[in-house]
């Protein structure tokens, strides 16, 4: 009987490039969630090498191939429910009336985390091309522990 991942990868922002640093720091995951704006299908090509990938569309995701990709999603890791969408100001539920532990978002190239109402959000940053003065970075989440154990990966670009 397989188990559930504990080990979560999460990346935004890659504007078409992944960047070997990125690779690295997403080795290990047993699941990776990209919250928009991958800018290409070989992005998740290469994260799905890795680990399974879940991915939600950008608002640069136009291109026909990224129109098949889901404006949110929702992944499951044992009991923890995740929802993954792009911009949090879209978001249109309450996560935890709705039985999330975890929100996922990206679009503003800031990481970033705060809790509210039990629910952990996070923003794991661009790990594509660097943006104003902002870090180039991901995130990995480890559900193994309670509360969630959570640490950003600045990549040395």
């Amino acid at each position: 009987m397989p188990t559930s991942p504990t080990h979560i990868g999460l990346i935004s922002d890659t504007h078409g490039l992944l960047r070997p640093q990125a690779v690295q720091a997403l080795r290990g995951s047993e699941l990776i969630l990209h919250a928009g704006d991958v800018g290409k299908p070989e992005v998740l090509t290469a994260l799905r090498n890795l680990a399974p990938v879940t991915a939600v569309r950008g608002n640069v995701d136009t291109s026909d191939w990224a129109r098949t990709l889901p404006e949110t999603a929702v992944a499951e890791a044992g009991e923890v429910r995740l929802y993954v969408l792009h911009d949090v100001l879209a978001l249109d539920l309450n996560p935890a009336a709705a039985g999330f532990h975890v929100v996922v978002c990206g679009h503003s190239h800031q990481p970033g985390k705060f809790e509210r109402d039990g629910v952990l959000y996070i923003n794991p940053g661009s790990a594509g091309p660097r943006r104003f003065q902002l870090p180039v970075c991901v995130a990995r989440l480890n559900l193994g522990h309670t509360p969630f154990e959570m640490e950003f990966v600045e990549l040395q670009v």
